[in-house]
């Protein structure tokens, strides 16, 4: 421990003491203390090294000694607001456009993701003159007030869904309606928002936009139907609204094939709106809104400037090239579609060793393991996926668990995650359902650390029951027993 650093009990005493309990931890019971990043890679407060699956932020690699120079050598000269001349403003909205097709020709920078989205709303309202917002289900797009209420993954459990949002089916298609052996699933899945706007619409409703993360993330890590985007982008044309493809969790290049992942429903394919965060600034607070002139003429119309003190500053923009910068000079587009392509076949060799993978799906570095208690019904493996990502961790290995079921294993690593990296990762992982399989075959007890995930009390989480006979503590997963400690909370 470095001279002076504090204990890592003090630090969580400390942060009990002064956060809000609504601002969690990974690992809540035995959190990780990180003190440092380089690469791929996170430090703990003893040197600890942990290969990081899970952040999609530090897009090119923690502290990148890059990005690093360019925001210290900028911060040393000027930073200020956009309401000087700056060359940098500039040079970089004209990169991003480089990356994007013609018609995407207008930027404005914000500071999150969910600063992003909040304008993009704006923008289509003032468009169309419409109030209504069609989303996906389990869709999450920020945390600002606006977001919440067109983020089912939120608002289910606060005020609920508002009537100006109409929620269509997630194009999920190993767990949804249409699934692999539909014959045309993007086609389906777009008939159903036909549905749900023509219901609105019944109703005396107006649509001023389609929402949708280009890869929906929190929804399980899903790939829609190539073709998908274009039929609902008719649809909410015809309803008058505009089609918002939200890229803050994939863009810049994660998917490999392509440099923003909504290109993957093919060229013809162009949104109205594009927003971006995250992985922009590589933990630097940069997010941007590309729209066409049309967007923007009608927003200007109002006479109302739009100012964001910090949005498009000389520091964050420096950023933002170098961010740009570096995803060409390392060529880590290609890189992610050699690695990617690598991790997929590693897990779809485990998915057949392993019943409990039902599904092995990405592009690019943004992967879902989808664990099933059993191959036939489908029923999310919750129990199980934490139990996986808790023994992870203590291999050193960060991941995490989403989706509605909490049963998908995230893959969305820094973008120099390495093929040694890849296979590391695998061989730990196998090495763990090996283990759960040979001690649920020997009818041994798993013991399991505590979850990161609580539920109400009394709850045992969804799927899951008591064992007879036993404490609370105790769960039968099937014939899986997974024992917690009693304060331990599954989720």
């Amino acid at each position: 421990m470095a001279t002076g650093q504090r204990a890592k009990v003090d630090t969580l005493a400390l942060r009990q003491r002064l956060l809000s309990s609504s601002c969690r931890l990974f690992f809540p019971e035995d959190p990780v203390k990180i003190v440092r990043g380089q690469g791929q890679y996170l430090y703990d407060e003893q040197g600890g090294e942990y290969i990081d699956c899970i952040n999609n932020v530090a897009h090119v690699g923690h502290c990148h000694p890059l990005v690093v120079q360019a925001a210290h050598e900028q911060n040393q000269v000027l930073n200020t607001n956009s309401r000087y001349l700056h060359d940098n403003i500039v040079d970089y909205a004209q990169r991003l456009s480089e990356t994007l097709p013609e018609k995407l020709c207008v930027f404005y920078f914000l500071n999150s993701g969910s600063e992003a989205n909040d304008l993009a709303l704006r923008l289509a309202r003032q468009y169309t003159g419409h109030q209504d917002v069609v989303v996906l289900d389990h869709a999450y797009h920020g945390h600002l007030s606006s977001l919440i209420d067109i983020s089912p993954y939120k608002f289910r459990y606060l005020d609920g869904q508002k009537e100006w949002v109409h929620v269509a089916p997630l194009p999920d298609t190993y767990r949804g309606p249409y699934r692999e052996d539909h014959p045309n699933p993007s086609l389906a899945y777009a008939n159903e928002v036909k549905r749900v706007v023509s219901n609105a619409q019944e109703k005396g409703r107006k649509i001023a936009a389609f929402f949708v993360e280009s890869l929906p993330s929190v929804g399980g890590q899903i790939i829609p139907p190539a073709g998908y985007f274009s039929h609902v982008a008719e649809h909410i044309h015809r309803a008058g609204g505009v089609f918002v493809a939200d890229e803050i969790q994939v863009g810049f290049g994660r998917v490999g094939k392509h440099f923003w992942a909504f290109q993957l429903q093919g060229e013809d394919f162009v949104p109205d709106i594009v927003t971006m965060g995250k992985s922009i600034g590589n933990g630097h607070p940069v997010a941007c809104v590309a729209t066409t002139q049309a967007v923007s003429r009608a927003f200007e119309a109002t006479g109302i400037e739009y100012f964001n003190t910090f949005g498009g500053s000389p520091v964050s923009c420096a950023v933002g090239l170098a961010v740009l910068d570096v995803l060409e000079k390392e060529q880590l587009q290609t890189h992610a579609t050699c690695v990617g392509s690598f991790l997929m076949e590693l897990l779809r060799q485990q998915k057949a060793k392993h019943p409990i993978i039902g599904d092995v799906r990405g592009v690019g570095l943004f992967i879902g393991v989808d664990l099933v208690k059993d191959e036939a019904t489908r029923m999310p493996a919750t129990q199980e996926a934490d139990y996986v990502v808790t023994r992870l961790k203590e291999n050193y290995i960060l991941l995490s668990a989403d989706g509605p079921g909490r049963n998908i294993l995230k893959f969305k690593p820094p973008m120099c995650f390495s093929l040694d990296n890849a296979q590391h990762v695998v061989t730990k992982l196998d090495a763990i359902l090996t283990d759960m399989e040979e001690k649920v075959r020997s009818c041994e007890t798993l013991r399991l650390q505590p979850s990161s995930v609580k539920h109400p009390p009394g709850s045992t989480g969804p799927g899951c029951r008591a064992a007879a006979g036993s404490r609370p503590s105790n769960l039968v997963l099937g014939n899986l027993v997974i024992k917690s400690t009693p304060n331990a909370a599954l989720a």
